[in-house]
Parts: structure tokens; C-alpha cells; sequence
């Protein structure tokens, strides 16, 4: 395939219609949505992709049930310490972006082993945003450049120039986002990362969203024309 997007994201949504529409706990569709995951990294590790990106948790997640949060912090542990062997073989470099303040000790020092374990892997790398809100990852980014820069330095920043206060700082921003399960929002994500990201949503819920329709948004990505506000 031609045209292969250097930075894919995804919006990971219906894991819970896909468990109750089965009869079971919504925490069921998270644990098949993480086979998806397995598959998606593969078909960018094998597609080239160098940036595959996972809207995992946001801020506003925080509210959901204690006993389904609870689930969820279970389960990415469960995900990193079983990939990691994975992650490794196939020089996959992980990156968890977010408010991880909010995270518990036990959660944050099982993030930091897998970080440092894959760091220096050059292949693709997997960022998954945890605890992340769009709105709070640029009010953070002016917290921390008012406190660095001069006042003058502030008032003379560019676009350009707010770009390393972000916590994508070093993570180019995504060419596609693709989003899950029918809903046609970005859902307080990315908001400054994506102003010129092509979006791809599909009805499929997450825990059926595997390789062939991971290649089918590839695909569709390589049939638009990108142009930024030009004419071409």
C-alpha cells in the first residue's frame, strides 16, 4: 500500500455496547477490545506505521463506576506485563501520555518499567493516552510555558513555539484518527494535535475492529488528497 499515514490513532469505542448487546459485563468488551489492540499493533508494525496512537482513558472516564475503572487499570496492567516480550521481539517502543498524577502508585511504577524496558526500540511506536483530556493537555501546555518563558518570550510565541509544551511533545501530530462504534466526535481529544488530521469513523464496534478493518482505513486514508489549506 502506498501513501501509509507516519501517525495513526484511534479512538477506541463500544466495548461496552458489544458486551451488553452479548448479555454480558461491560467489562467483557474491554477485555476482547484488547485483543483488537494486538491486532492493530501488529498490522501497523507489519504496515509500517511508526506512530500508533490509542485514546485508552480520558479524564472524564473517571466518573464511570469505581468497579469498571478498577477493571480497566486491571487490564492495561495485565496488557503490558503479557506484551511486553511482544513489544520487545518486534522493537516496539511504549509511550503513556497523560495526567498520570491521577493513577495509582502501583499503575504508574508498571508504566515506567515497560517505558524504560522498550525505550531505546526503534520500530513503531505505541502511545496510549491515560487520563488524558484534550482541554487539559493545552491548558497544562500554558501553565508550563508561562512559568519557563519571560514575559516577552510569551507574548512572542508562535504556534510552533507551544508545540513542546504539549505532552506529544517529540510525536508528530496523527495524519488519520479513526474512531469506533458509530459515534462521530473527537470526545475532548488531541484537540490542538488534530486541527489538520484526516478523521475516519466507521460503525464497527472496537472488540470487532481487527487487521482487515484497520487496512481499510489505511486505505481510505491513501485515497484522500491532503491539502492543508492550498490548492494543488
Amino acid at each position: 500500500m502506498s501513501n501509509i499515514p507516519q501517525h495513526v490513532s484511534i479512538i477506541m469505542d463500544g466495548n461496552g455496547r458489544w458486551a451488553q448487546a452479548r448479555g454480558k459485563e461491560r467489562i467483557f468488551g474491554h477485555f476482547e477490545g484488547a485483543e483488537s489492540v494486538r491486532a492493530c499493533l501488529e498490522a501497523a508494525v507489519e504496515d509500517g506505521v511508526k506512530y500508533l496512537s490509542l485514546y485508552a482513558f480520558s479524564e472524564e472516564n473517571w466518573a464511570r463506576p469505581e468497579a469498571e475503572v478498577n477493571g480497566l487499570m486491571e487490564l492495561l496492567m495485565k496488557y503490558m506485563r503479557q506484551e511486553l516480550t511482544n513489544m520487545m521481539s518486534n522493537h516496539v517502543r511504549f509511550v503513556v501520555l497523560g495526567h498520570r498524577e491521577r493513577l495509582s502508585e502501583k499503575v504508574n511504577a508498571l508504566i515506567d518499567e515497560v517505558m524504560a524496558a522498550t525505550a531505546a526500540n526503534g520500530g513503531t511506536t505505541l502511545v496510549v493516552f491515560l487520563s488524558y483530556s484534550g482541554k487539559w493537555d493545552i491548558l497544562q501546555a500554558m501553565k508550563k510555558a508561562a512559568r519557563e518563558c519571560s514575559p516577552e518570550q510569551f507574548q512572542a510565541m508562535e504556534i510552533k513555539d507551544f508545540d513542546p509544551y504539549l505532552v506529544t511533545a517529540g510525536i508528530p501530530d496523527p495524519d488519520l484518527l479513526i474512531r469506533t462504534s458509530g459515534e462521530l466526535r473527537i470526545s475532548n481529544y488531541m484537540l490542538w494535535q488534530t486541527a489538520y488530521t484526516e478523521f475516519y469513523f466507521t460503525d464497527t464496534l472496537w472488540p470487532d475492529f481487527r487487521k482487515p478493518e484497520f487496512r481499510e482505513a489505511l486505505a481510505e486514508y491513501a485515497r484522500r488528497d491532503r491539502r492543508y489549506g492550498k490548492v494543488k
